[in-house]
């Protein structure tokens, strides 16, 4: 896919950290290794800011300014993925930056890229669209692309996963943004050391570079190249109120035990979509499905990580149901599952499963998310909205066009605050179309 010819790029030049990195290498341990052959994770910021020429400037100015001193604390991102002697991957912490790319596309206006139904216009104004994260190798783990609009501004930004996860990723993105308005340090210092976590050392067989990318080319343009999908996809993002959420919880709780604690707001959002997702899929009932979730496991080692943890700390856990069970059940049934799933991944599931991957590494990718799944990432925990560089909240968050599937979803905190969130959803077309038609899902009342 050509880029947008809507979107013209001013010039590209790498951001430096203002200091130099801490340690020269930073090891990476099980809990990063199994996303080597996943993408870069995108994220998408719009701001009501560089409508005027001026503005825009002023608002690069102080993005690539504090994009140079955020990166000093936060070295990894600024270096390179190496294998030592011993075919082990770690990063080279060489401080060779950040890809910093400025564009403008000053026909499109926010609205467009804010809109519910997720614009191809995504592909094109956040960087590295179909880059694997083992690209690392010779592109920077860290690119940004800021894009000025008609009536605002885009900031994108991908990161390399194999380097941060989601909880990382808003401590990164929250502390630039303090540099930016002027703080002299950040407030949350990051943890460096991951043997903390794990102490392993593990071979990895990599796949090869891509053409362009073995030649020194970088992506074969701005947003790479996707292979698209066997059907057609689409990515639309809903809307729950705390009103509407309240009606979730209410009814998967509504026939509990006098003794049974009540199933979490997580909990019921989740077993509302997976079930919603099932009935618009039209599965035959014996046929299995299964609910997908990447867990922060931070709090659950023993002893925990702190909260300032950077790097990986996560975990895929999934569990499964046939869809004609998971149907004809009341929603409780469900839920259970997920609570099960949830309160069993302790410390010693934990190393369990981290033993069993050191044992034979496997590299992931979409189907092993599961037949027939609902896969959950990010989190409405993430402070999203409260990522200010001086110009106030952004007035969206999207993700981009990478690491999504027919059942992904991104979770993020509603724009209005409180307990609402946004849900970001990938479902084969026709699965959408009866999706977005199903009152039940949408108003969270039974019909």
């Amino acid at each position: 896919m050509a880029p947008c010819p809507a979107i013209t790029r001013r010039r590209k030049s790498m951001v430096v950290p203002a200091v130099k990195a801490a340690k020269e290498t930073c090891p990476l341990l099980t809990f990063d290794l199994p996303y080597v052959t996943f993408y870069y994770n995108q994220k998408v910021l719009l701001y009501k800011v560089g409508a005027e020429e001026g503005e825009f400037e002023k608002a690069v100015e102080s993005l690539e300014k504090s994009l140079a001193e955020v990166l000093g604390y936060f070295y990894p991102l600024a270096g390179k993925l190496v294998q030592d002697e011993e075919g082990v991957l770690q990063v080279d912490c060489n401080d060779r930056g950040a890809e910093f790319v400025v564009s403008a596309a000053e026909d499109v206006h926010l609205s467009e890229l804010a809109a519910s139904d997720a614009s191809p216009l995504l592909q094109d104004i956040v960087p590295y669209a179909g880059v694997q994260n083992h690209e690392g190798r010779e592109l920077p783990l860290l690119a940004v692309q800021v894009t000025k609009l008609k009536d605002g501004m885009a900031l994108g930004c991908s990161f390399n996963h194999v380097i941060l996860d989601g909880n990382s990723t808003w401590h990164f993105m929250s502390s630039w943004a303090e540099l930016a308005r002027g703080l002299t340090t950040i407030s949350l210092l990051p943890f460096h050391d991951r043997t903390k976590a794990r102490n392993t050392r593990l071979k990895l067989d990599l796949p090869p570079l891509t053409a362009h990318i073995a030649n020194g080319d970088g992506p074969a343009h701005q947003n790479g190249e996707v292979k698209p999908p066997s059907k057609p996809m689409r990515e639309k993002i809903f809307h729950f109120s705390e009103e509407v959420l309240d009606k979730i919880k209410a009814q998967v709780n509504a026939h509990l035990e006098p003794d049974q604690k009540p199933f979490s707001s997580f909990q019921a959002l989740g077993v509302h979509v997976w079930r919603s997702v099932i009935r618009a899929r039209e599965l035959p009932p014996e046929s299995y499905t299964v609910f997908t979730l990447f867990v922060d496991c931070r709090k659950r080692l023993e002893p925990p990580m702190s909260d300032n943890y950077f790097g990986n700390l996560i975990q895929g856990i999934y569990t499964v149901t046939a869809s004609g069970m998971l149907l004809a059940q009341p929603a409780e049934y469900g839920a259970g599952l997920l609570h099960q799933l949830i309160n069993s991944h302790n410390a010693a599931a934990i190393d369990a499963k981290s033993t069993e991957w050191e044992k034979a590494p496997k590299l992931y990718n979409y189907k092993d998310a599961g037949i027939n799944c609902v896969a959950v990432g990010s989190s409405p925990r993430f402070k999203v909205y409260e990522v200010d560089f001086g110009w106030g909240s952004p007035d969206s968050v999207r993700s981009g066009s990478n690491n999504k599937f027919d059942g992904m979803m991104y979770l993020y905190a509603g724009k209005e605050g409180g307990r609402s969130v946004d849900a970001e959803i990938t479902l084969e077309a026709e699965t959408m179309k009866k999706l977005e038609a199903d009152e039940q899902f949408l108003t969270g009342c039974a019909v």
